[in-house]
């Protein structure tokens, strides 16, 4: 018998790729941080001997969820502000509190938070988009979750940088420190077309070309925004960033609710990507990402969640319900958007997105193993005929039981294993003081 680090026997795996498919009576082999087969469990019993065996007779194994936009320290300003538009909520109270509140401590703290919400919720890498990227890429490292770590830019001064010169150095400086790091990626995050000025997107557009890294960017979020550029500049902030050659197979769109004809088909043909959030968006009633058109048109779409500071939550489950929902109402056919579809956009879609497709977002042998089991044996999942739609349409992340990230157990049996929850709840509460004086 071959001896193997990890065996999982499960009722189903669900491997992504190729689409629609549903292993049954399947099981699972990884041995240093990689998927080594996938294979039916008899054969599994017969061929394969490790001393970490699990037994899933209920449950589905499936790639990690790939949460592709995240702000993971704002997790601390949960609920704060709730129920404004998008201006007000940013300049008048996250601003204010972020100039107030923002240090180490603070990205420290929400980070943490963050990625014990993400990995009981069956998220096993997150793209990031904050000050202080390093403290993130720690916390990152600390507890075990891949990350994508935004090198974020901005014109005016915080406490991470003085000026977008500065932001930009400091960026370099986080990507040299983890490039080494197999858990971590980086990619350039500008904020926003309007917070960002011509010559530092120039100078970011030239380094991300020469680090082969993505670029990570809020654009066309809401119509005041694309108004706004409209009346200052003469231009859409989609048509600028074109200009600027940055519309091209590194750049991930962020929202995108304002897309016109001409500006999917260029999306599409440039091979840029874009990131749905489709709760934030509803929740600031930014407007409607016309998903479905865009992937008629080619553009490789995947999910992300926003802060939890505009969600409320970092759940990329409910996120898919969401986007598939969302996505038939708004192109007025029940047939778009379908599960599949959804579930690739949350795993795969969004690896492609990062670059990290050859790592990561199938279960595929050769890849690492980042897998999630899901339990259906429960009242609530039950009947059920069909896994994938059940994963969409009537699963939550409570039923996340088990999660691997490089093979290693980060969720066993429901329990974070990297975390003093304890020690969490007090530091959180400490927070909450403080931001609501």
């Amino acid at each position: 018998m071959i001896t193997v680090d990890t065996l999982i026997h499960a009722r189903w795996i669900i491997p992504v790729e190729p689409a629609s498919v549903t292993l049954e009576h399947h099981s699972l082999a990884i041995t240093k941080g990689r998927i080594v087969d996938i294979l039916p469990t008899a054969r599994a019993r017969q061929q394969y001997h490790s001393d970490n065996i699990k037994e899933l007779p209920s449950h589905a194994l499936l790639p990690g969820l790939i949460n592709c936009h995240t702000h993971a320290a704002m997790t601390l300003m949960r609920g704060i502000a709730d129920d404004l538009p998008l201006q007000e909520w940013l300049t008048e109270h996250i601003w204010p509190l972020e100039q107030k509140w923002m240090n180490t401590a603070f990205v420290n703290d929400g980070t943490e938070l963050a990625i014990a919400e993400m990995i009981r919720g069956g998220t096993t890498c997150f793209n990031d988009m904050y000050f202080f990227p390093d403290i993130t890429a720690q916390q990152a490292i600390k507890h075990g979750i891949r990350a994508s770590i935004g090198l974020i830019v901005i014109d005016f001064p915080t406490v991470w940088g003085e000026h977008a010169e500065d932001y930009i150095a400091k960026g370099l400086a986080v990507h040299e420190q983890y490039q080494p790091h197999e858990l971590i990626s980086t990619c350039f995050a500008p904020h926003a077309p309007y917070t960002v000025s011509d010559i530092p997107l120039q100078t970011i557009h030239a380094q991300a070309q020469r680090l082969g890294i993505p670029v990570h960017i809020h654009v066309h979020e809401t119509l005041h925004e694309v108004d706004e550029a409209q009346q200052q500049e003469g231009k859409r902030p989609l048509q600028r960033l074109h200009e600027l050659g940055l519309v091209n197979p590194s750049l991930l769109a962020v929202h995108a609710t304002q897309l016109m004809p001409e500006e999917i088909a260029l999306l599409a043909r440039q091979g840029a990507h874009l990131i749905h959030c489709p709760e934030s968006n509803l929740k600031l009633a930014s407007g409607f990402c016309p998903v479905a058109r865009c992937l008629e048109a080619g553009v490789n779409v995947a999910l992300g969640t926003d802060g939890a500071a505009s969600n409320n939550d970092l759940d990329m489950f409910g996120e898919m319900r969401t986007a598939a929902l969302l996505g038939k109402a708004v192109a007025q056919d029940a047939s778009a958007l379908a599960a599949m579809t959804v579930l690739r956009m949350a795993t795969i879609n969004g690896a492609t997105a990062l670059g990290l497709a050859d790592e990561i977002g199938s279960l595929t042998i050769g890849k690492a193993a980042d897998v999630i089991a899901i339990n259906f044996d429960t009242l609530e999942a039950q009947p059920l005929y069909c896994p994938i739609s059940h994963i969409v349409y009537a699963t939550g992340r409570h039923q996340v039981s088990n999660v691997w990230i490089a093979g290693n157990h980060v969720l066993n049996d429901y329990r974070l294993t990297t975390f003093d929850l304890s020690a969490l709840a007090t530091q959180t509460q400490k927070w909450q003081a403080l931001l609501s004086q």
